[in-house]
């Protein structure tokens, strides 16, 4: 048995569990999550004063499954969680 974490942006989170149940997995976990990495947050304007936000909204999922199943569960979720942009 093998657990996968993955960290991915919560737009995604569809796209994400559609793929894993289409090779085969039938159960994940899910936890809103917030972080950063190399984009490091952004500056919003809210009634008139700017502020920084540090951290941004995620979703984090979480599969225990077969050894077997690891490869093509770890393929699902890269090419469905994939952006094309950093964060």
């Amino acid at each position: 048995m093998k657990k996968i974490e993955a960290i991915i942006k919560p737009f995604k989170l569809d796209e994400v569990k559609d793929a894993l149940h289409e090779v085969g997995l039938q159960g994940i976990t899910v936890t809103e999550a917030k972080g950063f990495g190399r984009q490091k947050g952004h500056t919003e304007l809210y009634r008139g004063a700017e502020y920084v936000v540090d951290f941004l909204p995620k979703v984090k999922i979480e599969v225990v499954l077969a050894d077997n199943q690891v490869d093509r569960a770890i393929e699902a979720i890269q090419t469905a969680a994939r952006t094309g942009r950093i964060g």
